[in-house]
């Protein structure tokens, strides 16, 4: 089941939608003002975001914006507001859609499975590029690299299989730190760096081409192959 996030302030809406779709088969999940979205959306992953403009605190924009600072999850604009500028801001910004309001809900359900659909074809290209670059064992921390054995810390292997199961996605540190540290042990930003300097090392001693982890500037890590 496909993971929706609604984030609008008017909670019968909220209601409404979440209702309709968990009936069309979606899990969902309701926020109703801007202020803790990003960080929602760092701490747990989401297929799509249903994202009103107007909000108590932060609005939909500016949301958006920080969001594909370090996500490329599909988001779906909703607003009252129906000026092409809106419009043009919103997508410009990396919004996938945009619904306008009153809607019917049959129409959000279909506009989902559309963006859904054409969202899936590049993530799975990227999925097919991974599997053949780098094969991953769970259970015995096996880690070949294009073919090449590779001997890693269970962390620098966490790291690894994070980045390696959303190609292309970055990862804040705080994202980094909340999955590869179960145990919720306190650990600063500065070591999330100095085990991705080590695991660039490994990766280099290997004789890559490129460098497959690389920096996003002031936002966090991605696998790039």
């Amino acid at each position: 089941m496909k993971k929706i996030l609604i984030v609008e302030d008017e909670v019968k809406i909220a209601q409404l939608l979440a209702d309709y779709l968990v009936q069309s088969q979606f899990m969902c999940t309701q926020l109703h003002n801007g202020d803790n979205v990003v960080a929602h959306v760092e701490q747990e992953a989401f297929d799509l975001i249903l994202l009103d403009l107007m909000l108590p605190n932060k609005d939909g924009i500016s949301i958006c914006k920080e969001i594909r600072q370090f996500s490329e999850v599909p988001i779906i604009m909703i607003t009252a507001k129906v000026e092409e500028i809106d419009r043009l801001i919103g997508l410009e910004l990396g919004a996938d859609d945009y619904i306008c309001k009153p809607f019917s809900l049959r129409e959000v359900v279909a506009r989902i499975k559309t963006v859904l659909k054409r969202s899936k074809p590049a993530q799975l290209a990227n999925d097919t590029e991974v599997n053949k670059a780098i094969e991953l064992d769970a259970h015995s921390h096996n880690v070949k690299i294009y073919g090449c054995d590779i001997e890693l810390t269970a962390i620098e292997f966490n790291l690894l299989q994070i980045l390696a199961k959303d190609p292309g996605r970055i990862y804040s540190r705080t994202q980094l730190i909340a999955i590869a540290y179960q145990d919720h042990r306190i650990v600063s930003e500065r070591t999330i760096d100095s085990h991705i300097k080590k695991l660039r090392k490994k990766l280099q001693d290997i004789n890559l081409k490129k460098d497959i982890i690389q920096s996003v500037y002031s936002v966090g890590y991605r696998l790039k192959i």
